[in-house]
């Protein structure tokens, strides 16, 4: 079933009668946030190795076997899956017809509307399927001024409408960057806007999806500046390369349109899924940066990356981000002719 945004946290809270809940959305850091309150509140803390296990995104054939399994002390279990995509549905299938009283969490942040998982979900009463976006306006307000009070600190509302304009794109990088605006004035102090603009960068729609996009589009210092805040959030190197080729594939198909007579805008419109409206600009500037035997090759060195990141023993962040780093050279270099 599908949840509105006024049941979520009761659903997080007391998931009774539930047998997954399905986190989708481009907010990874909430993501994250609500998956672990979740597990908390089944199992009491997130890290119980008797009733927590988290599975790799290709262990999907034992999620029905853990779902079945018995806690050793009693107690619900937790299986939690990381990075889901569509191949889970098999194993989502399995696990739902299946016996078994544990509760599955899957984290799921590169789901689509027209996503089978997610319509799965969707269509099942034991699943509760929770969006997970990026907040703006008064709910991210509401967000900074809980958070700074949880912190032990209030804030004047200048400093909250500044920090309202400056964060927003990452729950768990939000919460961090107020962790350092509260630590700077101190328990029991007060934000001004003074202390907000010494602490906090400029973190709004930041992402590593706009990291991509700053790249392909020869933003080299924006794309730098996005995949460092993607890494400083958990963004694992190898996932970040694969991402990187998954978005340069997409191009690819963008400019084979444009090759067939399309002009860049409308080989945008026509792209399924649809571009994020946020994001045409940046997608259109790098279909008209890359032709066709570019993307191929961009394709290609992006390949020999993760093969490099998983078999040389080589630090496969540095790897990560030469690559995604070499691609916004080549853009960049595009732009300059």
């Amino acid at each position: 079933m599908k949840v509105e945004a006024g049941q979520v946290q009761r659903i997080l809270r007391e998931p009774a009668g539930l047998r997954m809940i399905l986190l989708y959305g481009d907010d990874v850091g909430l993501i994250r946030e609500r998956a672990n309150a979740v597990v908390a509140s089944v199992a009491g803390t997130q890290d119980d190795p008797f009733r927590v296990v988290e599975l790799e995104p290709g262990a999907g054939d034992r999620l029905a076997e853990e779902v079945a399994a018995l806690s050793l002390t009693g107690g619900r279990r937790v299986v939690r899956v990381r990075d889901a995509t569509d191949g889970l549905v098999t194993a989502v299938q399995a696990a739902l017809a299946g016996p078994g009283e544990a509760l599955a969490v899957v984290e799921a942040p590169s789901l689509t509307s027209r996503s089978r998982l997610r319509a799965l979900a969707e269509r099942s009463a034991a699943v509760a399927a929770i969006g997970c976006y990026a907040e703006e306006g008064r709910p991210l307000v509401q967000t900074i001024e809980t958070t700074l009070r949880e912190l032990g600190v209030s804030a004047r509302p200048d400093a909250v409408a500044w920090l309202a304009e400056h964060l927003g794109a990452d729950r768990l990088l939000t919460r961090r960057e107020l962790e350092k605006v509260a630590l700077y004035v101190g328990p029991g102090g007060v934000v001004d806007a003074d202390a907000a603009m010494c602490c906090v960068g400029d973190l709004a729609g930041l992402s590593l999806e706009d990291a991509l996009l700053a790249a392909s589009s020869g933003a080299v210092a924006a794309a730098d500046r996005a995949l460092e805040l993607a890494m400083a959030e958990g963004a694992a190197p190898v996932a970040v390369v694969r991402s990187a080729l998954l978005h340069m594939q997409r191009l690819q198909r963008g400019r084979l349109a444009m090759d067939g007579g399309l002009s860049a805008s409308e080989a945008v419109r026509a792209m399924r899924p649809p571009v994020f409206f946020r994001r045409v600009g940046a997608f259109t500037a790098s279909l008209e940066l890359w032709d066709s035997p570019a993307l191929g090759r961009a394709c290609a060195a992006l390949w020999e990356a993760e093969l490099a990141c998983k078999r040389t023993g080589q630090p496969a962040e540095l790897i990560c981000r030469q690559a995604v780093l070499a691609l916004a050279r080549r853009a960049a270099l595009a732009r300059r002719r």
